[in-house]
C-alpha cells in the first residue's frame, strides 16, 4: 500500500509539472489573458437582434454588481451589421443583408446601434463600456461578405479588389453571409489588416472569429487573423469557434489565440452538459497562462429574449446542474461568458456568478485534472497556486441521487488534520477515518476546499 501511494504521488507530481501548476507566475505582468477571461456575451439570449440600449443596460448591470468578481467583458455576437436579422429563418437565408463600408468591411446597423450613425462605426459604444470600467468584444466571421464581392469593393491600401481574394468555393456551413479568403492571393493578408485596423479604432478589446474550427480547421485564416492581430497597437483577446477544436493543432492554437472553443455551440440541456465532462477529460492539462480551451458560454438565469433556440425563458438546468455547469468550468479553468439577460436575473443566478471561492478556482488555481470516474461519480482536483488549499469537486451525472458517497483524501495524498468546507453551501464538513462522506443531487456536485489544520 505504501508502495502505490508513493507512486500515486509521483504521478500527481509528474502531472502538476507537466501541465504548469508549480504556481510560478509568468514575469509578464501584462500577459494577456492571464487567466480565463471572464464576461458576457449577446448570443444566448438575443441572437443577431441585440441593441445598443440592451448592451448598454447588460455592462451596467456586470459594472454594478458583476466587475469586482473580475467580470469586465461585454461582447456583441453576430448580426451588429445585419438590419433587421432576429429569426433563425433570416440568419439562414441564402443572402443575408449585411451592411459594409466602401472597402468591404462590415459596418454597425445604425437602426440597432444608433451612436454608430455617421460613420462613427462601434466607437461611441466602446467609449461607453470603457467609461464604466469595462472592456468591449466583437464577433466576426471567417472570410469577406457576399456583398462586397458582389460589389467588388477594393481593399485598402493595395491594388486588389475582392474578387481578387475570395474563395467563392468556400462558405460557412451554417451562414451563407461571407466567402472565404484564398490567403494564397496578393491583397488576402491586407483585407484582413484592414478590419482589424477598423476595430482598432472602434476600441475593441476581444474578438471572437467563427467558422474558424470546424467543420473544417481554417488554418491559413487563423494564421491571418493572428499575423493582423500582431499588428494593432491594441492588446486584443482573440477567441476561436466553433469546436470542437483539434487537441493535435494544441502548438497552432496556441500560437494564434488566447481561448478556442472545445465545444459546438453549449444550450441549456442535460445531455449536452453532460457531455462536456468528456471533453474537458480530453483537454485536461492543455490549458496554459495565456491560452485556455473554452467550455463555451453560461446559459444561466433569464435567456431566449430573441434567440436562435427556444422563446424567452428561464434556463432549462436545474439549480443542482447549474452548481454542476459553474463547477467543472472552475476546475478546468475554462472561459466565462454568461449568456442570460443580466437586468433580469433573480438572487439564485446572482449568487452562483458572485461565489468568489469558486471564481478563485476558475482564475487562479493550479493542477487541474480529472481525478476519477466511477460509472455516474466523477471527481476532479485542483490546488490553490501557494499550495495550501487543495479543491476537490465531486459530481453525481446519474438520475438518481447519490445518498452515502465517500471520498478518501489519500486519493489526494492529503495527510494530517484537515478543515473541510463544501464551496457552495458554505457548511463545514466532517472527516471520519480520513474520508469524506456525503450525499450529491442527482446531477449535481459537492465542492470542497481542504485545508491543513492549524495545530496550536
Amino acid at each position: 500500500m505504501r508502495i502505490m501511494k508513493k507512486l500515486t504521488a509521483v504521478v500527481l507530481m509528474v502531472f502538476c509539472v507537466l501541465s504548469g501548476c508549480n504556481g510560478r507566475q509568468d514575469a509578464e505582468d501584462e500577459m494577456l489573458a492571464a487567466a480565463p477571461p471572464m464576461g458576457w456575451n449577446s448570443w444566448i439570449c438575443f441572437g443577431t437582434s441585440v441593441t445598443e440600449d440592451e448592451v448598454k443596460a447588460n455592462a451596467d448591470y456586470m459594472s454594478a454588481n458583476l466587475r469586482e468578481y473580475g467580470w469586465e467583458y461585454v461582447v456583441i455576437d453576430a448580426g451588429w451589421y445585419a438590419p433587421g436579422m432576429v429569426t433563425l429563418e433570416q440568419y439562414e437565408s441564402p443572402c443575408p443583408e449585411q451592411l459594409i463600408d466602401a472597402y468591404g468591411r462590415l459596418v454597425p446597423d445604425p437602426e440597432k446601434y444608433p451612436s454608430s450613425a455617421g460613420g462613427k462605426g462601434l466607437a461611441p459604444l466602446a467609449d461607453y463600456v470603457h467609461g464604466i470600467g469595462l472592456k468591449i468584444g466583437l464577433h466576426i466571421m471567417r472570410g469577406i461578405p457576399v456583398q462586397a464581392v458582389e460589389m467588388d469593393t477594393p481593399v485598402k491600401g493595395t491594388v486588389y479588389t475582392a474578387r481578387d481574394i475570395a474563395d467563392i468555393n468556400s462558405r460557412c456551413d451554417w451562414y451563407s453571409g461571407f466567402y472565404g479568403i484564398d490567403m494564397s492571393r496578393p491583397g488576402a493578408q491586407e483585407y484582413y489588416d484592414s478590419i482589424f485596423e477598423l476595430y482598432e479604432s472602434w476600441g475593441i478589446d476581444y474578438i471572437k472569429a467563427d467558422d474558424m474550427l470546424s467543420p473544417v480547421y481554417a488554418s491559413d485564416e487563423i494564421g491571418a487573423v493572428a499575423s493582423a492581430v500582431s499588428r494593432m497597437g491594441r492588446k486584443v483577446v482573440m477567441s476561436l469557434s466553433p469546436g470542437p477544436a483539434p487537441v493535435e493543432n494544441i502548438a497552432d492554437l496556441r500560437r494564434s489565440a488566447q481561448m478556442w472553443r472545445i465545444s459546438e455551440d453549449f444550450w441549456d440541456s442535460w445531455d449536452s452538459l453532460k457531455e462536456q465532462f468528456s471533453l474537458c477529460r480530453k483537454w485536461q492539462g492543455y490549458a496554459v497562462r495565456g491560452h485556455w480551451p473554452d467550455a463555451d458560454m453560461l446559459p444561466v438565469g433569464p435567456m431566449a429574449r430573441r434567440a436562435m433556440r427556444g422563446g424567452p425563458r428561464p434556463t432549462n438546468f436545474t439549480e443542482a446542474e447549474q452548481y454542476t455547469l459553474m463547477t467543472l468550468w472552475a476546475m478546468f479553468r475554462s472561459p466565462l461568458m454568461i449568456g442570460c439577460n443580466l437586468p433580469e436575473i433573480d438572487d439564485f443566478t446572482l449568487k452562483l456568478l458572485t461565489n468568489g471561492k469558486v471564481l478563485e478556482i476558475n482564475q487562479n488555481s493550479v493542477c487541474n485534472k480529472e481525478l476519477f470516474a466511477r460509472g455516474d461519480i466523477i471527481a476532479w482536483y485542483a490546488r490553490s497556486a501557494n499550495g495550501k488549499s487543495h479543491y476537490v469537486a465531486v459530481f453525481n451525472t446519474g438520475d438518481s441521487d447519490a445518498e452515502d458517497f465517500s471520498f478518501a483524501l489519500d486519493e489526494i495524498n492529503f495527510t494530517g488534520d484537515a478543515e473541510i468546507t463544501e464551496l457552495w453551501s458554505g457548511e463545514e464538513v466532517n472527516v471520519k477515518d480520513c474520508a469524506i462522506s456525503c450525499g450529491i443531487d442527482a446531477h449535481g456536485v459537492k465542492l470542497f476546499e481542504i485545508n491543513l489544520k492549524d495545530r496550536k
